[in-house]
């Protein structure tokens, strides 16, 4: 049997959940959706749906996890009982699903550090660069590659080892961010790109898609209700505040991306021969929101004084985000097969030699990366659901009083936080919705961007988890463990 491990401190658990939270959403996606729909606008319902969305899910997430010491797997069985155990199986799935993929991201911010650090991003124009990197028969690869084995041995090493690189690559990335932003408004010309940033047009406000894009960001950024919370508070210490814990979080991430929106829109602004220029550069967007990040960001920085030296510190922030976010994704994979019987050991070589076998795909064709990013990404929102029903289903009142509001937490929650539970389904309806009506054909099972292709694919784990739910309980829980 393994020997239980916890983080060591409330620090310890803070950086790792942050670093669970802080990645190339936050830096690649933020400042570009924000200055899709409407800047300063933007903010308003974005920092609404943090406690509408993000934060009570990750007190749900922290209970969960917390009082079943189990997996996403485990957990679901232990608090709503065996028979949705499917629920947690589909939960854990998804961000497996998403870990195949996001370990082709995480490479290609390592191959984008590497080619600054030599110079080599810099020898032809962003896009030429991009799309020979993309081409390469092997180096996507082979960055891939890379990203796995650092990710596995660092869950290799347990709690410990994800405590300890948080501790370096958390503090690092926001020095790093920072040195960034200063540098970014001692531009000539950023004062605009800080206009743009922070004067909201309330009749924005009347626009519903910026409401339901504020959501989605809120959801994907920080990681609330995909499960990855549920693992890390496995390892919780008896007394530990849920509550202030999830909010540190929530606003620690939110913070982050107003840093990097910071730190690149004023840059645009100020290299960009006009305003008008500048606005329709921040706007673009390419195959998994690359436009930016892979393509202009380093000729931005080209044209800086210094720029070579910031265009370094930007990769390094990003490689160092999307590694905190996928060993995050690798060790709720790893805790499910613990919680079934096998050693971390012989948990982590499956697991990364599966994700590198599995993630080759994505690696090698940037069809199937989208495809995947559109099933698995959205699928994400159906994890969220399945979370808030798990309160739901044990009665919102006695899971609140059971598992939140416990000796170790300063801060009590009371009747309005169940109200906002039962909110969390509606959103997930409107959200999902939303979703669907943008993308259309419902029947077509192989666009890589339909209904369809999510519906099937979903339908197809679903199924295959309900199956199986009764031998994957009996692999995951005692007898007598859930309720």
């Amino acid at each position: 049997m393994e020997k239980r491990e916890v983080f060591s401190s409330r620090l310890g658990l803070i950086l790792a959940t942050l670093g669970m939270a802080l990645g190339t959403g936050n830096i690649w996606r933020f400042p570009r959706i924000i200055a899709q729909n409407g800047g300063g606008s933007f903010l308003i319902p974005w920092l609404i749906f943090l406690f509408l969305w993000s934060i009570p899910l990750l007190i749900l997430e922290f209970s969960l996890g917390k009082a079943a010491r189990k997996g996403t797997i485990g957990s679901f069985g232990k608090i709503m009982g065996k028979k949705f155990g499917w629920m947690g199986s589909y939960v854990g799935f998804c961000a497996m699903a998403i870990m195949f993929y996001y370990s082709v991201v995480t490479g290609w911010c390592i191959k984008y550090l590497f080619s600054s650090v030599s110079g080599s991003v810099l020898s032809q124009d962003g896009q030429a660069f991009w799309n020979s990197f993309l081409s390469s028969s092997y180096q996507p690869i082979i960055f891939h590659f890379m990203a796995m084995l650092f990710g596995s041995f660092i869950i290799y090493k347990g709690v410990r080892g994800i405590e300890k690189v948080n501790k370096i690559l958390i503090p690092s990335l926001l020095v790093i961010l920072l040195i960034g932003m200063i540098r970014a408004l001692t531009l000539p010309g950023a004062a605009a790109g800080l206009n743009y940033l922070f004067t909201p047009n309330f009749s924005d406000l009347l626009n519903y898609k910026i409401w339901l894009e504020a959501l989605t960001q809120s959801a994907w950024s920080t990681g609330a209700g995909w499960g990855l919370v549920i693992t890390y508070a496995v390892y919780m210490r008896e007394k530990e505040d849920i509550v202030l814990n999830s909010t540190i979080i929530g606003f620690g991430d939110y913070g982050v991306s107003l840093i990097a929106a910071i730190t690149i829109i004023p840059v645009v602004f100020a290299l960009m021969p006009s305003i008008e220029a500048a606005t329709e550069l921040v706007q673009q967007s390419g195959p998994a929101s690359t436009g930016l990040t892979f393509i202009w960001i380093p000729e931005l920085f080209n044209q800086m004084p210094g720029g070579r030296f910031f265009l370094i510190l930007f990769f390094l922030a990003l490689s160092f985000a999307a590694i905190s976010s996928l060993i995050s994704m690798i060790e709720l994979t790893t805790r499910i097969f613990i919680d079934m019987g096998l050693t971390r050991k012989k948990a982590i070589i499956m697991v990364g030699s599966t994700a590198f076998v599995l993630g080759a795909p994505s690696a090698l064709s940037m069809g199937f990366f989208g495809n995947q990013d559109w099933v698995w990404g959205v699928g994400l929102l159906v994890s969220g659901f399945f979370i808030a029903m798990a309160a739901i289903t044990y009665g919102v009142k006695k899971f609140r009083n059971d598992f939140i509001n416990q000796e170790g937490n300063d801060i009590h929650l009371g009747k309005f936080f169940d109200i906002i539970v039962y909110l969390i389904p509606v959103q997930f309806v409107v959200l999902l919705w939303w979703w669907f009506s943008q993308a259309g054909g419902w029947t077509d099972i192989f666009s890589s961007y339909s209904v369809g292709t999510c519906l099937i694919q979903w339908g197809l784990a679903i199924t295959i988890f309900i199956v199986f739910n009764k031998k994957i309980m009996a692999l995951t829980l005692k007898e007598g463990e859930a309720r």
